[in-house]
């Protein structure tokens, strides 16, 4: 028993030593933030786009170019999004778990590990997630600036 209860120290100074579970939390917290404010830019970007279709009277192959652009980009901010929450709901286990084992020195080391565990791999599946949000919209950036300096260039020679 004396070496359970020793184990179970030496997984929780890990744990800490590693990252406190708590600092883990408020930085998915705040990527939680970071994705949002995406994906709310993506939304108002789709608006726009919206209202210039609605607005031109022929059809723009650029406009359904970016339109799934954009529904790439959101997809990858989801991914991020749910990551983050299963890594943040890790995180809150792992929490609980700390408390219950101060409580209680019958539950294991395990326990811990694998909900820690978790919660790093998901913190980094969705920043990884991210990079491919933030990827995905240079892309499309360096496209439509392309797009628009081969426009310009055409008015310039006066190809129409």
């Amino acid at each position: 028993m004396e070496f359970a209860s020793t184990e179970l120290q030496s997984v929780i100074r890990v744990i800490q030593a590693s990252l406190t579970p708590i600092f883990l939390l408020s930085a998915i917290g705040g990527l939680l933030g970071v994705f949002m404010s995406r994906l709310a830019r993506i939304s108002d970007q789709v608006s726009n786009l919206s209202s210039e279709i609605e607005g031109t009277s022929h059809n723009d192959p650029l406009i359904g170019i970016r339109l799934k652009h954009l529904k790439r980009r959101s997809h990858a901010l989801d991914v991020a999004v749910f990551l983050a929450a299963v890594g943040g709901a890790s995180t809150c286990g792992t929490v609980l778990t700390l408390f219950l084992t101060a409580l209680q020195a019958t539950v294991t080391g395990q326990i811990l590990f694998w909900l820690f565990g978790t919660a790093i791999l998901c913190t980094m599946g969705a920043l990884t997630a991210f990079l491919l949000e933030m990827m995905i919209a240079g892309q499309g950036l360096r496209a439509e600036v392309h797009i628009h300096h081969v426009r310009l260039e055409d008015k310039k020679t006066g190809v129409t």
